[in-house]
């Protein structure tokens, strides 16, 4: 009880904290300072990726168009009549408008909150007209939305009407054909050539004959309503949508139509669907998860296909687009968060030798405080007190000026700092403290002594050897695991416990090349210290000298670390750039590429023609590229990209471009293994085809062609699947190209692309890059790369400065001992030098070697490819200029700490250093 009774809670002398606090006010404040930056970026960073991530997933659906949309369906009832007939139901526009209501009451709050008003759309099975000798189709369409359907103003005739007056009639099912009346648009009247009253001569796929009359002629109030984007055939004629060649109208039908149209076609060919488009602008990231499982779960409770009831049947790639959304902006999260911990390790390691520096300067006043009878416990506490009010108010500045700048900052990140700032000078001043008041006497027994310096080295080598481990354990965590967040934890942008290890792989690696190169520097400086007392240079052995017995381990650790994470960082930010780069050419496969309609096919020789003949153009290539072309193996369907063209043309394009060369082309012009098959190179995504597969091209009006695989296809526009085959050797076999794309390279790529006169969608590489760079995650990630770097080097710079001034009284005074000796003051600079210069050009040269090293073993599981659209990792790109130009700034600064150290001490005086004591 009474050794209880002994213990107190530590006293501080509040003069002495007030006196040191005036007295180190410089160094308090660099620290403050540091912790605000840091805290700044720290805080901003992660509301500034969830800003971009809600942008990135509005991005995306608005990419994906129509196949974000949630799609439900729902059969007719029956309309069988009494006596065996079919019955004209008249309320079959409010059957619709029903649909449309019991399938937004099914999506729940959420998902209604996140899609617009729904809109019904009726289709009619796609109908051949008969007239003329153009391949022309024709579709009858019903629209309706909450406002009774998109506004149309009739510039003719009047809008469809009821084919009989009678509400409700019952007529055979094999009668004649029923007449519906619809309306057509200008341009899709003048494609046709007719008016109001006049008939479309049109057949089904029965060569059933349709009686379709024309009641008017609308102009519609607004063409970008949404609702005609779902049927763009009614605004004006699509060319190629019912395949090449072809081109199709729509007809519209209106409430009172609509029965007509029903008893027109058999019982299920009238199809109705209710299409929910997505609200971008309400999409959010973290709503994505919620939204993707419960289409999910709308796609679960759908009805079966084969069931002829009126259940909903739901079909949607919401879901899809969405994980897609999530995936990408999981893999920036993490990709921040590697660089985001690169910072936090080296403010850590300045804020170490920062308060290093602060004891160094304190240690006389700490050690005269303890002589007069300060506790340790109030010497701690005077020190603890001193820091966390200076770590928390940086770290509050700093967190204030990063919610100003990005409303919703995080202060999750700062806590290692703020703990860095709060500890590390406590810890050291006490220790200091307690050394200078301890009695503990250098034992005289040589055993003893050996005793104490081998636990010392091996308290040190059980530390590297952890970090070391750690840093192993890290990489093989980060290559067998990745970055990207498990699902079972809902994804929620927070760093769980198995993503700390593989996010910190980076910087324990840093960690882990500075320790070596520590236990390497002092095996070289002993080198050069040998290898100078050999010389005739005094100045050499004087440097040596003071680099070999100056050397301290922490200055190193933070110049070898801070610079391989500034390496690290820039070869991040270059691999990005270089993989938008080559993203823009795989997409595009050249300067511009441009994909002619099917309907002016006929002209592209000629376009190629004119645009190899523009000036500033170096290769022109025209090729048949059909998507999904239907090819067959021995056992299975492969639906590749299937691309026509001249291959010895294609392999010169290939090899003016950054893109791959494909050698094996030059093997589709010679005759293939197999006489009777053309030669093709493949590629599969799957691997599963090799040289010397079979495969078979069917077509609809011939015998299918058999191809032989041959080699290796290079990719075509990103595609994983793809199969080459020559133009020629395709037309020897029987089947023409016609081509309906053009690949241009060359300077005046654009000008001749914009002046063509052929409709076709012109896709410029600049522009492909352009909207790259400025996809929110892409732009976000790659600044964070550069500013990550920047700072990380101005860490380095720091930590330099701060290990000069550390030893900058002991060295100056060593070398004004010198001067009373003969030494000049130039060659005392020199000396000065000599002892600088060896780690920091240790650390020049190490460090951006150990952040390539880095690069290496962790830059492929770090996912760029999601960032840089690439259909693989990207190539890491080593910015030799950069990574040299990071250590000539260390080496720089270095060298001009001399002379600036000279000239703050050239008052010093040579008595004071020769006194007694000193």
């Amino acid at each position: 009880m009474n050794r209880w009774l002994t213990h107190r809670w530590p006293a501080p002398h509040w003069p002495s904290v007030r006196g040191r606090g005036r007295t180190d006010a410089g160094a308090l404040l660099l620290t403050a300072c540091v912790i605000a930056v840091v805290a700044l970026l720290a805080g901003a960073v992660p509301a500034l990726l969830r800003a971009a991530a809600d942008d990135a997933v509005q991005d995306t659906v608005r990419r994906a168009g129509n196949e974000s949309h949630v799609l439900v369906h729902a059969d007719w009832e029956r309309d069988a009549g009494p006596t065996g007939g079919r019955l004209r139901i008249s309320r079959l526009a409010d059957d619709v408008d029903d649909f449309r209501a019991r399938a937004t009451y099914t999506l729940g709050p959420d998902l209604d909150a996140a899609l617009l008003p729904s809109i019904a759309v009726v289709n009619s099975p796609i109908l051949r007209i008969t007239d003329g000798n153009l391949p022309r189709t024709v579709q009858l369409t019903y629209l309706a939305d909450d406002l009774g359907g998109p506004d149309v103003t009739w510039i003719a005739g009047s809008a469809p009407g009821p084919t009989i007056p009678e509400r409700s009639i019952e007529i055979p099912y094999h009668g004649p054909p029923w007449p519906v009346q619809v309306g057509l648009s200008e341009a899709d009247a003048a494609a046709l050539q007719v008016g109001p009253g006049d008939r479309i001569p049109a057949e089904d796929d029965h060569g059933r004959d349709k009686d379709i009359r024309i009641s008017g002629i609308y102009r519609p109030a607004d063409s970008a309503d949404p609702a005609w984007r779902l049927a763009p055939a009614l605004l004006r004629p699509v060319p190629g949508a019912d395949g090449p060649g072809t081109t199709r109208v729509a007809a519209l039908l209106s409430r009172e139509s609509l029965p007509d149209a029903r008893l027109a076609f058999d019982q299920d060919q009238l199809r109705r669907t209710v299409h929910f488009a997505p609200a971008p602008d309400a999409l959010t990231w973290g709503a994505t998860a919620t939204l993707a499982s419960q289409v999910v779960k709308l796609k679960a409770s759908s009805g079966s296909s084969a069931a002829r009831d009126g259940s909903l049947k739901w079909e949607s790639q919401l879901d899809t687009v969405l994980r897609d959304a999530r995936t990408q902006i999981s893999a920036a999260f993490t990709q921040a968060a590697v660089l985001l911990a690169a910072v936090l390790t080296a403010t850590v390691l300045v804020l170490l030798l920062a308060a290093d520096l602060l004891v160094r300067r304190r240690t006389p006043a700490l050690s005269a405080a303890r002589q007069r009878g300060a506790a340790l416990p109030d010497l701690g506490a005077e020190l603890i007190i001193e820091s966390t009010v200076v770590s928390l108010s940086a770290a509050a500045v700093g967190l204030a000026l990063a919610h100003t700048t990005a409303p919703g900052a995080s202060w999750t990140w700062t806590i290692p700092v703020v703990l860095a700032g709060a500890v590390a000078g406590p810890t050291f001043g006490t220790l200091a403290a307690a050394r200078a008041s301890r009695d503990r006497h250098q034992p005289a027994n040589p055993a003893a002594r050996r005793w104490i310096l081998t636990t010392g080295r091996l308290r040190r080598a059980a530390v590297e050897a952890a970090v070391l481990i750690a840093a192993v354990a890290a990489v093989g965590t980060l290559h067998q695991r990745g970055l990207l967040p498990d699902a079972s934890h809902g994804d929620t942008g927070e760093l769980t416990g198995d993503l700390v290890l593989p996010i910190s792989a980076v910087a324990l690696g840093a960690l882990a090349g500075a320790l070596v190169v520590l236990r390497l520097l002092p095996v070289g400086l002993r080198i050069a210290l040998r290898q100078a007392l050999r010389s005739r240079r005094p100045l050499a052995v004087f440097g040596a000298a003071r680099a070999a017995t100056a050397a301290r381990a922490l200055p190193l650790l933070v110049l070898v670390s801070a610079t391989a994470l500034a390496s690290f960082a820039l070869v991040v930010g270059a691999t990005i750039t270089r993989g938008l780069d080559d993203g823009a050419w795989h997409t595009t496969g050249a300067d511009a590429r441009l994909d002619i309609g099917s309907d002016v096919q006929d002209a592209t020789p000629a376009l190629a023609e004119r645009i190899a003949a523009a000036p500033g153009i170096e290769q022109v290539v025209a090729a048949q590229v059909t998507d999904s072309a239907p090819l067959f193996t021995e056992s299975t369907l492969f639906t590749p990209r299937l691309v026509i063209v001249d291959a010895a043309a294609f392999g010169r394009l290939l090899a003016t471009t950054p893109l791959p060369d494909a050698p094996a082309l030059s093997q589709l012009t010679a005759p293939g293994p197999d006489p009777a098959g053309v030669p093709a190179l493949v590629r599969s995504s799957t691997g599963d085809l090799h040289t010397g597969t079979r495969l078979q091209l069917s077509r609809d009006n011939g015998p299918t062609i058999r191809l032989t695989a041959v080699g290796t296809a290079p990719p075509v526009g990103g595609a994983g699947d793809v199969v080459i085959v020559d133009a020629a050797a395709l037309a020897e076999a029987g089947l023409p190209a016609v081509p309906n794309t053009i690949w241009v390279t060359g300077p005046g790529t654009a000008q001749a692309v914009s002046n063509s006169d052929v409709p076709a969608n012109i896709v410029l590489r600049t522009d492909v890059l352009q909207a790259q760079r400025a996809a929110p995650l892409t732009a976000g990630t790659l600044r964070l790369a550069w500013t990550t770097a920047a700072v990380l080097l101005a860490l380095g710079l720091l930590g330099l400065t701060l290990a000069a001034a550390a030893g900058a009284q002991e060295r100056w005074q060593t070398l004004t001992r010198l001067r009373t000796l003969g030494l000049r003051p130039r060659d005392a600079r020199w000396v000065a030098a000599g002892e600088l210069l060896p780690p920091v050009v240790v650390a020049a040269v190490c460090g951006p070697l150990l952040g390539a090293l880095l690069a290496h073993l962790t830059l492929g599981p770090l996912e760029l490819q999601l960032l840089t659209g690439q259909a693989a990792d990207p190539a890491t790109v080593l910015p030799w200029w950069l990574l040299g130009l990071t250590g000539v700034a260390l080496v720089a600064a270095a060298t001009a700490v001399v002379p600036v150290e000279a000239a703050l001490r050239r008052h010093d005086r040579l008595s004071e250093v020769l006194r007694a004591g000193e």
